[in-house]
């Protein structure tokens, strides 16, 4: 049963600026402060009972040889007999990590042992980070290739462009990968944003086929947003795109001459921009009602007199990870009507940790073969609904990370829609899907507030 919201998000409203700067720079210092206390952030936790060392003689030799004879003649017995069915690589070579770019496959690693740690806590999902030492896109594919046996699905993650088009488009069209490769920095995002838009857009009292879009940064994030809004009515004539070198018109020679390289580029410069505009992200934010923007981290990469000059009642994603484009407070300053960041601690978190976790929970609990742009569009309309369930106002587009059941209900949509399309290995009904995610995401949850309990986890040390 989906109850109301109860308890508003402290979203800093009522801070002084300098306040509001001070509470966001603080969770950058507590990590630096408890990341070498904790020395990582997941571990490995035996999930069956050791009751005696004879339990030893089942869980490895001899006992264990009855289940690999058993898999070796019927592979699909292996989400039956090991923890395939729950796991996930976290696939990265460190080239795009959160807006510090190429920081290697070690400086990524605090990134993807974070998203691990929301995969299990969020989602009930086990997932194992691994951090190439590549900058190739034949090495990444050929990895994930060679690794597949051991997965339930692959999470691509922090791969620069073009690179991170080139893998995920060919591991999903290798019909040899028989588990569902995600690259979240696209999909999931995607699908996060579409779900604020669409609220935010009931709440500005707009017709998503009639609104003018102002898309700033075409890395991984935007190109994958931009599919999801094509494939939700928005024709490319509604969007002026900007890069880093300005907006994609039809004489940007310097896309025309790599149109191979850069698809989507090419196909903005040739069907976007209807007004023919030039210049940058103030040419193409005038008038427009919504910017979303995925691009260098702020602040100050969006100025306020550009979110000043937008139509009345504009939207404001600002997405950039750990800065936004332009502090939230800065753009309501400036006459934004609803404002979104990829940050936690500010209100509308527009971040894919409110969607890869269910995504990837409702995809491995059919056993899919792979996750389609219409589940993920199913988990976008699962979380913009949930969001109006609840209540919706500037401060709450949709569902907070905490909000009871979230990723459950996403689960059993991105489930039944995997069935629907025929990806899927089992059918379950709706209930089935939901209850099974609930169930996991809880017990996911109370092993780890037990662990905490007992301080087999230790506890956060105080400030000094």
């Amino acid at each position: 049963m989906i109850l109301p919201r109860e308890v508003n998000l402290d979203t800093g409203k009522n801070q002084t600026h300098d306040e509001q700067l001070a509470r966001a720079n603080r969770p950058s210092a507590e990590a630096l402060r408890l990341h070498p206390f904790y020395k990582g952030k997941i571990q490995t936790v035996a999930k069956v009972p050791v009751r005696d060392w004879d339990d030893f003689s089942i869980w490895y030799t001899p006992g264990v040889a009855a289940p690999c004879r058993a898999i070796a003649a019927e592979p699909d017995l292996a989400y039956e007999y090991t923890n395939k069915a729950n796991t996930v690589a976290i696939v990265t070579d460190g080239t795009r990590v959160l807006g510090l770019g190429d920081i290697g496959p070690r400086g990524g690693m605090p990134v993807m042992e974070g998203k691990a740690l929301l995969f299990k806590y969020l989602g009930g999902v086990d997932a194992v980070p691994i951090c190439l030492d590549t900058h190739s896109a034949e090495d990444i594919v050929n990895t994930v290739r060679l690794i597949q046996p051991t997965y339930g699905g692959i999470n691509l993650e922090d791969i620069a462009q073009p690179r991170c088009f080139e893998v995920l488009d060919t591991l999903r069209a290798d019909p040899r990968i028989e588990i569902p490769v995600f690259h979240d920095d696209q999909q999931g995002t995607a699908t996060v944003l579409l779900a604020g838009l669409l609220n935010a857009l009931k709440l500005t009292k707009r017709d998503i086929r009639n609104t003018r879009f102002a898309m700033v940064g075409m890395g991984a994030a935007n190109v994958a947003t931009l599919r999801l809004l094509q494939a939700s009515g928005v024709s490319l004539e509604q969007v002026v795109a900007c890069d880093s070198r300005g907006i994609l018109h039809r004489e940007r020679e310097d896309v025309i001459a790599r149109q191979e390289a850069f698809p989507d580029k090419y196909m903005l410069c040739m069907e976007s921009n209807a007004r023919d505009l030039r210049g940058g992200p103030a040419e193409a934010m005038a008038d427009a009602d919504v910017l979303i923007a995925f691009a260098t981290p702020g602040p100050g990469t969006i100025k306020p007199e550009w979110v000043h000059a937008m139509a009345p009642n504009s939207i404001v994603f600002a997405c950039s990870n750990p800065v936004p484009e332009i502090w939230p407070w800065e753009a309501q300053e400036a006459g934004a009507c609803i404002v979104g960041t990829g940050r936690s601690d500010f209100a509308n978190q527009l971040n894919n940790s409110l969607g890869f976790p269910g995504i990837f929970r409702g995809a491995l609990d059919v056993r899919a073969r792979t996750i389609t742009d219409e589940m993920c569009l199913a988990a976008a309309q699962s979380l913009a609904d949930l969001g109006e369930v609840r209540g919706l106002d500037d401060q709450h587009i949709i569902p907070d990370m905490n909000e009871p059941d979230l990723y459950a209900h996403e689960a059993a949509a991105v489930g039944l829609k995997a069935i629907e399309q025929g990806v899927a290995r089992l059918t379950l009904s709706r209930q089935e899907l939901f209850e099974g995610a609930a169930a996991r995401i809880a017990a996911a949850r109370s092993l780890i507030e037990t662990m905490m309990r007992e301080e087999l986890i230790p506890p956060v040390p105080p400030e000094a």
